[in-house]
């Protein structure tokens, strides 16, 4: 996220008043009037971060809660989808902090919770997207090379691969933690990322953009594109759903992270005084992206679970424990639905059950 004074960050959108008179070693870009951003900002972030918030609760929950109850049941695909569900929940629960902040504009949760709410929003982010990498390479591995992978693909290996996923996210995320602390300013006690150097807030906005955007697009984007004529030529009835599922996945993740990465590419040209382009206009643009982007965190559970006809009826069948007084449909009802759709299968299918849970 961005955030105040004299330094920029991917991961805190702490300290609104900087937007206001921002100077990039004696360069001052703030030709524009700012009357209203700080107005925009008080309305349009708590807005929209509490919808992100209660619809990333609820989703991520589900996912999370029907994983566990048939936790003997788990594969190295459910393990993914746990740990995805996992990090979005963790990005999510950082955000009533900030929408208090946005409101209130003063941080009091003291020096501890502005690291650790830093350090937890930018794992979070990482973790959520390196899951979404390894859930595409798994994807890959086991429709092209079905036969040499299935005895690596154990329950030791999913452990081991979410170990190493939490790890380099808490790597990368560790600058927003060291750099990040409470300050008394003028207009109070503010959270907000303080590096040494300008070095550091290049490090985010470099490794958002190739960790966050670019590396994860070209992996799918190559994956899914060797998948999918392998798809096509199965014997399988649920192969043109497949399809679409993968189409949504790469543009839905093009679509919600890509302005934001953009935006932030052109805050690094403006940092090294290339770009001179009116500052209000461009953090208005980051703010608006970059909470957009947030969203995609509430499709997740979306794309990657509940369009799985297997996943729904465990969804179901557990809601209809929970609210017994609500009118859902029967689990049997989708599964007679999904074995009529399915009567003629080819071995082949079973590989579509990595998409379609």
């Amino acid at each position: 996220m961005s955030d105040d004074g004299e330094n920029v960050t991917t991961t805190q959108l702490y300290d609104y008043s900087s937007y206001y008179d921002y100077d990039y070693g004696g360069n001052t870009f703030s030709p524009c009037s700012t009357a209203n951003l700080k107005d925009f900002g008080k309305v349009f972030l708590p807005t929209l971060y509490s919808l992100v918030f209660v619809l990333g609760i609820v989703g991520n929950g589900l996912v999370v809660c029907v994983l566990v109850k048939h936790r003997r049941q788990t594969n190295l695909t459910d393990i993914c989808l746990f740990n995805l569900a996992v990090s979005d929940l963790v990005f999510v629960l950082t955000l009533p902090f900030y929408t208090h902040f946005s409101v209130v504009g003063q941080w009091p949760f003291g020096d501890f919770m502005c690291r650790f709410a830093s350090g937890s929003h930018s794992t979070g982010f990482f973790s959520s997207i390196f899951f979404m990498v390894v859930m595409t390479l798994d994807r890959y591995v086991v429709i092209m090379h079905a036969h040499k992978v299935a005895r690596y693909r154990t329950l030791r290996a999913g452990v081991a691969l979410t170990v190493l996923v939490w790890m380099l996210s808490l790597f990368v995320s560790l600058p927003a933690v060291l750099f990040t602390k409470v300050t008394n300013e003028s207009d109070g006690i503010n959270c907000h990322y303080a590096p040494v150097n300008d070095a550091w807030i290049l490090y985010n906005i470099v490794t958002t953009n190739l960790l966050g955007l670019v590396i994860p697009l070209l992996v799918m984007t190559v994956c899914y594109s060797r998948i999918i004529p392998v798809l096509v030529n199965m014997r399988s009835a649920k192969k043109h759903r497949v399809v679409k599922l993968i189409i949504s996945i790469v543009i839905a993740f093009f679509v919600f992270w890509a302005p934001y990465n953009v935006c932030l590419f052109l805050k690094s040209l403006q940092l090294e005084a290339i770009l001179r382009d009116c500052e209000v206009n461009l953090m208005l643009s980051i703010t608006v992206t970059e909470t957009i982007a947030y969203t995609h965190c509430c499709l997740n559970p979306i794309i990657y679970a509940f369009v799985g006809q297997k996943f729904m009826r465990r969804v179901l069948h557990m809601l209809r424990k929970w609210v017994p007084g609500v009118l859902l449909p029967s689990p049997r009802d989708l599964s007679y639905s999904s074995y009529r759709k399915s009567s003629v299968m080819s071995r082949s299918s079973d590989a579509t059950s990595n998409f379609i849970m």
